[in-house]
């Protein structure tokens, strides 16, 4: 059996705070996501034809 590895520092992962190794890297995993740290890349929006639409409405 393969032991898991945490996804931030890539330490052993513990029963307590899977897939992580710590509550500390389980947080800082918390922390990216509520700051789009795990966005992805999407087309460029031209906020100048938004606001165009908008009035339109």
């Amino acid at each position: 059996m393969t032991k898991s590895r945490c996804p931030i520092c890539a330490a052993p992962a513990t029963p307590t705070h899977t897939p992580f190794c710590s509550r500390g890297c389980k947080d800082r995993d918390l922390l990216r996501w509520l700051s789009d740290g795990y966005r992805l890349p999407g087309a460029t929006i031209d906020t100048e034809s938004l606001d165009s639409h908008a009035d339109t409405d």
